[in-house]
């Protein structure tokens, strides 16, 4: 059977992270494109001369050429500037559009079969440029947001309740920024409602809310908080494990719900435009938006998440 191809659009720290964990999860053979010249090729040769040592078999490639990216299943694309701190991710929406063009053109042109997943901020703004621009069916362009925000959810319930990340169950939807939407009322801890977790460890319910809320704070804010610390970029580990676990499910057809960064065609109330969902994802891209009723407060927060999503698509136009 062919090895699958993933190509990697944009050579810095999110990229260097998923070309490592392409390789270490033998998920196919790998191209790293980048615009600075020896950038890919070094990461690349770096990572290719330990395989007899992390025990993996795969083509490594490091590239300024767009040519080498055809006949990818896959793209995952980084390229554009990360935030400082200071900055939302909004600000980087002017020149991160310019470099997402080129990028798209690159894709349509070489690489018209593949599913491309965009983690570029802003990231809802950038999906919806990228599909624009190479033409492919919604279905193959998708966004990487819902599975790092809920992600790190989980991380911090999982912190509050002094229970493992692996048995957390936590969503989030909507827009990734401020306004992304924490499902509190569908957070369990195998099974078990956390609300009704926090509500026996602080012996009363208004406790229990006030210690949700912050979390929901904290989750909404994560992706500042790590750049107010590094104070030279933005987070890359996460991102591009996050990534990973959605190209992953693509490549091997694994079927899996995740929150996706999709085109909703009346979803959830939502009509053209690209928002955070829970999605299959498999060999065809998504391939089921999973829908479900939100409650008052659930709606009320996804329809102010959507408004800023529009707010920054149409200030693209």
């Amino acid at each position: 059977m062919a090895r699958k191809k993933i190509s990697l659009i944009g050579g810095g720290q999110i990229g260097g992270v998923l070309a490592q964990l392409c390789a270490l999860r033998e998920l196919g053979d790998v191209v790293m494109f980048d615009i600075v010249e020896g950038l890919p090729q070094g990461k690349m040769l770096d990572i290719a001369e330990v395989g007899s040592v992390d025990n993996f078999d795969a083509n490594l490639k490091g590239t300024n050429d767009y040519k080498d990216i055809a006949g990818s299943d896959v793209v995952i694309v980084t390229a554009g500037l990360p935030r400082k701190p200071g900055m939302s991710r909004d600000d980087l929406i002017e020149v991160n559009s310019k470099i997402m063009t080129s990028v798209a053109e690159g894709i349509k042109q070489y690489a018209p079969k593949a599913t491309v997943i965009v983690i570029s901020n802003p990231l809802d703004a950038m999906v919806t440029l990228c599909q624009k621009i190479t033409g492919f069916p919604y279905n193959r362009v998708i966004g990487q947001a819902g599975v790092l925000d809920s992600a790190r959810f989980i991380t911090f319930i999982a912190w509050e309740l002094g229970v493992s990340v692996k048995d957390v169950n936590a969503m989030t939807l909507g827009g990734h920024g401020d306004d992304m939407v924490p499902l509190v009322r569908y957070a369990s801890v195998n099974g078990i409602p956390v609300m009704e977790l926090l509500e026996q460890k602080y012996k009363s319910a208004e406790k229990a809310k006030e210690v949700m809320e912050a979390m929901v704070k904290r989750t909404r804010g994560a992706g500042g908080e790590v750049v107010a610390l590094l104070k030279t970029g933005s987070a890359f580990y996460s991102p591009a494990s996050s990534a990973i676990a959605m190209a992953e499910s693509i490549l091997k057809d694994q079927k899996r719900v995740l929150p996706t960064c999709c085109f909703l065609q009346g979803e959830f109330g939502v009509n053209g435009y690209y928002v955070g969902v829970p999605a299959v994802l498999g060999e065809n891209g998504v391939e089921q938006i999973l829908q479900f009723k939100l409650d008052a407060e659930e709606q009320a927060m996804m329809d102010k998440s959507v408004a800023a999503v529009k707010s920054l698509v149409d200030s693209m136009k």
